[in-house]
């Protein structure tokens, strides 16, 4: 019987009630032995609902890694405790998966890879859009040449009125930004993870705080507070890659735009092109003819029967346990995770200095 993974998580919220805590309770590897938030109330609900019978809960994320019999840290706090949280966690002996961003600054996120080199703990970041059906029949297209080179890119993180009003989202201290390192991030991986393409050579950005100063504003969560909205309500980038290859990268989360998409891209190849506008659509030239095909996601087939596929966030956590188990490398490489943080940053540089960012 093989001995189970012992997982903890370190902060309580709603990421981690929201996706890690479920998905991980579901994996017949793992049990959850250990909860912290500086809310304690919040880790004791946490630890109720789906820690085992003798779950510890903290206060204070350093005792918490003082147990040696955890092995996986999931760490689910705000961007600026990011990289500081997940650095001791390798350095306590833990394997670590992290939400995204990966952490506030670039500087931050390469002490992350470097520390998970050195101590030789595996590292992840939680981009759980990589894991939707979308996302893996594209990729596996991709990795087959469907595509050919893929030489220009759009990675869409459109919110027409969603602006996160609860926790610290709207704090540009605690979060590092906006929408760009929120949502931006999770469409510029999964461009970069088609393309396999980690090489940026330039990058022009463009930040606005337009409608965030507004009273009273329409939104999905009700009208944000004006003076706690301190990051950018929008922000576009233009990333050019050594190999001349080039992204537009575009994110809201208010935006006077019917042309709403979130954490989606479109892929423009020497063979074919490909876009999540529509479901899933591939393009391409065949016989002097012109196609376009929409790819059957569903998992049905048989009348009355939907199957019983696991969602992105199950799939996310599977693969990312089942890694460590068979000590192979984790779907996203931390190495991957800093490029996409180094681009971000790249894109507000560039936004308040108004001049083109270059890469080494």
């Amino acid at each position: 019987m093989v001995e189970k993974l012992k997982v903890a998580i370190i902060g309580c919220g709603g990421i981690a009630n929201g996706k890690h805590l479920p998905s991980l309770s579901k994996l017949k590897q793992v049990e959850l032995i250990a909860f912290c938030d500086i809310k304690v109330d919040k880790a004791r609900k946490a630890a109720e609902e789906y820690g085992v019978s003798r779950a510890q809960v903290y206060e204070d994320y350093d005792q918490l890694l003082q147990d040696q019999s955890i092995d996986v840290v999931h760490v689910c706090t705000p961007n600026i405790s990011h990289a500081e949280i997940s650095i001791a966690a390798l350095k306590a002996g833990k394997h670590v998966m992290c939400e995204k961003p990966m952490a506030k600054t670039s500087k931050e996120a390469r002490l992350m890879v470097e520390t998970a080199e050195k101590t030789g703990k595996k590292l992840t970041i939680g981009y759980n859009n990589r894991f939707r059906p979308d996302s893996q029949y594209l990729h596996k297209t991709c990795q087959r040449g469907g595509l050919g080179e893929i030489y220009y890119a759009k990675a869409h993180a459109i919110r027409r009125r969603a602006v996160p009003t609860w926790g610290v989202f709207l704090d540009e201290e605690k979060q590092g930004g906006g929408p760009l390192i929120d949502i931006g991030t999770h469409a510029l991986d999964l461009t970069l993870w088609m393309m396999d393409n980690y090489k940026p050579k330039s990058v022009m950005g463009s930040t606005f705080h337009k409608l965030g100063k507004r009273e009273n504003a329409a939104n999905a969560w009700g009208p944000w507070n004006p003076e706690k909205f301190t990051v950018e309500d929008s922000a576009f980038g233009f990333i050019t890659m050594q190999d001349g290859a080039t992204i537009t990268l575009e994110s809201s989360w208010a935006l006077n735009s019917l042309d709403v998409d979130e954490a989606k891209c479109s892929l423009s190849g020497t063979e074919g092109g490909a876009d999540m506008k529509d479901g899933l659509r591939i393009n391409g030239e065949n016989f002097g003819k012109l196609y376009t095909t929409h790819v059957d996601l569903t998992a049905g087939g048989v009348a009355f029967y939907d199957g019983d596929e696991e969602s992105d966030a199950e799939l996310e956590a599977r693969l990312w346990i089942e890694s460590i188990v068979n000590d192979t490398e984790p779907v996203v490489k931390p190495q991957e995770a800093l490029v996409v943080t180094q681009i971000l940053e790249a894109i507000y540089e560039s936004a308040r200095t108004g001049q083109a960012v270059y890469f080494d």
